[in-house]
């Protein structure tokens, strides 16, 4: 019996890579790939679109998807005992969800999006397959993203941003 296996979709992230590459913010994501290197990691990711308002990741969730930012703005907010207090503003060219991605906890803010806004999300299953299949390209996005979380560590206000 032949099964027909269906190859992964590759999406167009010119505006994705344009958004990194433009990026100016201190914690902005640096471009860990080449032309080709984007091509196959656009099979392992998800186009995303959040109208204004849109909550994209609850404080306390145990999910460790992370989010490219295309385009758009986010609003992280962490969640105490008085109410609710804005933390940052992520914009185009950076990540959010890095904490629980490496950490494996919970997610440590909440997420929504301040203006509609394009994202690209890579599950954590689907980078155990990147891993596996692509090591070298898994390794280069662990490494920047891993530079966003250390940049947001290292700077008090933008901290518990790192969600």
């Amino acid at each position: 019996m032949n099964l027909a296996i269906t190859p992964p979709t590759k999406h167009d992230m010119q505006g994705l890579i344009h958004a990194i590459l433009q990026a100016t913010a201190e914690d902005s994501l640096s471009n860990p790939l080449n032309a080709e290197q984007w091509e196959v990691f656009s099979a392992y990711l998800q186009p995303c679109h959040l109208a204004a308002g849109q909550l994209l990741i609850n404080q306390g969730a145990n999910d460790r998807t992370l989010y490219f930012v295309e385009s758009g703005s986010l609003s992280v907010h962490y969640e105490d005992e008085k109410g609710r207090l804005r933390l940052a503003i992520v914009n185009p060219g950076s990540v959010v969800g890095e904490g629980a991605f490496f950490s494996q906890r919970p997610r440590s803010a909440s997420v929504q999006a301040a203006a509609p806004s394009k994202l690209w999300n890579l599950t954590a299953l689907r980078f155990t397959e990147l891993g596996n299949r692509q090591p070298a390209i898994a390794l280069a996005v662990a490494m920047a993203a891993g530079a966003v979380l250390a940049k947001r560590l290292g700077n008090r206000r933008r901290r518990v941003a790192a969600t």
